[in-house]
């Protein structure tokens, strides 16, 4: 049985592997996951957060005795719907602002990357005009030297 994935990869320079392909995608996924890791932080933060506050007015429900105290608890929910829009908001900016991180810096690897892999293409045209000037220049001197002959 013959392995059909099998090459040989001695032609292959591993450093500008490396740094054409690997490189990037190692930055693009330590980035990606950085950026996972704060928002989950953020998601566990205003979950704890809302759960916190739900689970003080279940609590401030179970203590309503009367009519008065169900008045007084109504009347509290007004500030409590205030602190959790208030709450929502924040935790929107909150998330906007971590997007907003994400791309720009996403950005910067992608430019930074182009630009290596230009500079790469400039340097191999450059090393391939200079290999086709040197063979041209080597023939000529062998064909030079056999019709001298």
């Amino acid at each position: 049985m013959t392995n059909t994935f099998s090459f040989d990869t001695k032609p292959f320079d591993n450093a500008q592997i490396d740094s054409l392909f690997f490189a990037p995608a190692r930055a693009f996924a330590a980035l990606s996951v950085d950026y996972t890791e704060k928002l989950v932080n953020a998601q566990l933060e205003a979950t704890k957060a809302y759960t916190d506050l739900n689970l003080a007015q279940l609590r401030r429900l179970t203590e309503v005795k009367d009519a008065e105290g169900l008045k007084s608890y109504v009347e509290g929910q007004q500030d409590v719907a205030k602190q959790l829009s208030e709450r929502l908001k924040g935790d929107a900016e909150k998330v906007v602002a971590l997007q907003q991180q994400f791309v720009q810096e996403s950005q910067k690897l992608t430019e930074g990357n182009v630009k290596q892999a230009q500079e790469s293409v400039q340097q191999a045209q450059e090393s391939a005009e200079k290999a086709t000037a040197s063979a041209t220049s080597k023939s000529g001197k062998e064909a030079s030297a056999k019709s001298g002959k």
